[in-house]
């Protein structure tokens, strides 16, 4: 049976991240189960930022009028907090964490062939559950609420999201043809199970690696399993000049033109980093509608380059935010990602206006919801999308004076700063205290783990 608990917030500034940028204060967001019934003024206290008119001031007399009739409501009282949408991780590889300061100071083919990979190779399932919980620590910790992985072992994650609560979008990493090829395809089928879990937190993708360990037959083949399982596709994609050159003189164009040839396009895309690229290559991407994810400190930590972000903005594409694995960024904070990509972006071009922190804040909410196709459920806080909503201890020090809190959240906000994580209506996180995630216990896994394989 449906949960149909209800929870009311209080006395809450809100930034909805809706498509008028609808901001609250003193505001009031009702639950019920998992779906969010009400965003807007309390009762009894005046809207002060970007009214609706009429209708919210009838959906506000309509919550005082059911409040008056009294249920068993929990509320949470706000005083303090701004409420907005729960982060979008949307490209990491969250067991990972597992290499988390073991191999840096090197560029991206070197760090791959002569450090993770051989690593990988003594990876076991029960290993990716771990640090798939450590990895969900750490984000739930840092507000965000779903994320978009491709690795190894990917049931193992997905078994560690229906434990922890987390949303996510999960792909076996793909590559080849070779030896392990029909494995990796088993694997996708267990993982498609996952995907009718009843509680529709976990999604599936199809994630071919990277040109350069899938062959264009085997690419041709991965679109093949996308149309079958009805998803879209996951891939990293013109993250360094090696990749770009080596396809170049392998088969005579660039990996955008190459997933282009073989069809790739013509299905939903998510690629991560599109550092290189050339004028027909964003034409390319920007016609077929490919959503981007940008991943800044992988891309500075392993010398990639510098995506040209503002330009996929400029031609209205999708552009969500992604960390990257720990091993490459070190961590998986999404606020530091915000600031990142914004900074970045002003320095690299010179031009001061690059990349607001409006822009950034919508690449970590709505943006990232966009680039995983959940735009209909997650992303913004609105009546009928998931109660998936992080709240802000908004008395820091480093918040005031009171300006835009937009432009606070991306420039002096902090991962510290989230107190309290809601996904699909639960508590995962309370006062800083997590709720679905035994940390003693992880921890001593984890170094289990390590002791083993470091």
């Amino acid at each position: 049976m449906k949960d149909q608990t209800k929870k009311r917030i209080e006395h809450v500034d809100i930034l909805t991240m809706d498509q008028q940028n609808s901001c609250y204060q003193d505001g009031e967001i009702r639950i019920s189960g998992d779906t969010i019934e009400y965003v807007g003024p309390r009762p009894g206290s005046p809207e002060t930022r970007r009214p609706d008119g009429p209708a919210k001031e009838q959906q506000a007399a309509d919550t005082a009028a059911d409040r008056a009739e009294g249920d068993d409501t929990e509320v949470l009282d706000g005083r303090g907090m701004l409420a907005l949408p729960g982060f979008v991780n949307a490209h990491c590889h969250v067991s990972m964490t597992l290499f988390r300061g073991y191999a840096d100071n090197l560029s991206l083919w070197e760090w791959l062939s002569k450090r993770i990979w051989p690593l990988e190779d003594q990876l076991q399932p029960d290993d990716a559950y771990w640090l798939s919980l450590l990895g969900a620590a750490e984000m739930i910790s840092a507000g965000v609420t779903t994320f978009s992985d491709m690795y190894l072992f990917m049931s193992e994650t997905a078994r560690a999201v229906s434990d922890c609560g987390m949303r996510a979008v999960l792909g076996r990493g793909l590559s080849g043809p070779d030896q392990d090829t029909e494995r990796r395809h088993r694997e996708v089928e267990d993982l498609y199970g996952w995907q009718k879990d009843p509680r529709g937190r976990i999604h599936m993708t199809i994630a071919p690696h990277a040109v350069y360990t899938c062959a264009p037959d085997y690419l041709k083949t991965c679109r093949q399993l996308a149309e079958k399982y009805q998803v879209g596709i996951h891939i990293h994609l013109c993250e360094t000049e090696k990749e770009v050159a080596d396809c170049v003189r392998e088969y005579g164009k660039t990996p955008v033109k190459l997933l282009h040839d073989v069809g790739l396009l013509e299905l939903p895309v998510t690629a991560a980093h599109c550092v290189h690229l050339t004028h027909e290559d964003m034409d390319l991407l920007d016609a077929h509608q490919v959503k981007v994810v940008h991943c800044p400190s992988s891309n500075m930590k392993l010398a990639s380059g510098f995506a040209p972000v503002d330009d996929f903005l400029d031609r209205g594409m999708t552009v969500a935010l992604g960390t990257d694995g720990a091993a490459s960024n070190n961590n998986l904070s999404i606020w530091k990602e915000m600031s990142l990509a914004s900074l970045i972006a002003k320095g690299h071009s010179g031009d001061a206006k690059a990349l607001p922190a409006q822009k950034a804040m919508e690449m970590a909410t709505i943006q990232g919801a966009k680039a995983l196709m959940l735009e209909k459920e997650i992303g913004s806080l609105e009546p009928g999308k998931k109660a998936d909503i992080q709240l802000i201890d908004f008395k820091k020090p480093h918040y005031f004076p009171r300006e835009d809190p937009v432009v606070h959240l991306v420039y002096s906000g902090d991962s510290a700063d989230v107190n309290t994580v809601m996904i699909d209506g639960q508590m995962v996180m309370k006062d800083r205290n997590l709720t679905t995630i035994d940390l003693d216990k992880v921890y001593r896994e984890v170094e289990r783990i390590a002791h083993r394989m470091l």
